[in-house]
């Protein structure tokens, strides 16, 4: 039976899963993503976040239990918001998630997910895939009230680019264009894909989970 490894603590990304039918094995990578990143000064936007992605599934698999890196496939995955040519990722404090709203209030952004994939047989490594895919958010511009009572409760803070989709940060977006799951974290369509270019489908996750 093969499992499905998600290596990432984001609920975003579990709550996709899920309700696509996968119940994943959620291991957390120990990436450093600030050093990952500082060591690429040269890389374009969609090479990092790919970059991040598959230094976290590598760092999953191999930590991943024999008894399931016997058949599983490890998805390592990180998203970022790309405004004025700059990569944004988790505010971490009210004051950055403040200046963060303030400059992309009103405005599109692309949150850019970089999706890795590595598919472990017989305790090893077999192959490994990865792709990073793009979708346009258009904000709108919360009232301040509106904006303070949302930092106040804390969901902006450790989300990339400050924001949610599926959350309450979902009212002060006006619309997108592409893949919706791919804002909340990780897009099924192109997850379907890289199982496939591994030699797994997904249908046989769902099986499995049955």
């Amino acid at each position: 039976m093969t499992r499905v490894v998600l290596g990432s603590a984001s609920t975003g990304r579990l709550s996709v899963l899920r309700g696509a039918g996968i119940d994943p094995l959620v291991i957390v990578s120990q990436v450093d993503e600030d050093a990952l990143i500082a060591a690429q000064p040269g890389a374009g936007p969609a090479a990092v976040v790919s970059a991040l992605a598959e230094a976290k599934a590598d760092a999953v698999a191999a930590v991943v239990p024999a008894e399931v890196a016997a058949d599983c496939v490890v998805i390592g995955a990180d998203s970022m918001l790309l405004l004025d040519g700059a990569l944004c990722g988790k505010p971490g404090t009210p004051e950055a998630a403040r200046t963060q709203w303030q400059a992309m209030a009103g405005r599109s952004g692309q949150l850019l997910t970089g999706h890795c994939v590595i598919r472990l047989h017989a305790g090893r490594p077999n192959r490994m895939v990865s792709e990073t895919r793009s979708t346009t958010v258009h904000f709108d511009s919360p009232p301040d009230a509106d904006l303070t009572a949302y930092i106040t409760d804390g969901e902006p803070l450790g989300v990339a680019g400050g924001f949610t989709l599926d959350g309450l940060g979902g009212w002060f977006v006006q619309r997108i264009e592409g893949d919706p799951s791919n804002v909340i974290g990780l897009s099924l369509p192109l997850t379907r894909r890289l199982f496939e270019r591994v030699g797994v489908a997904v249908s046989q996750l769902w099986d499995a989970r049955r």
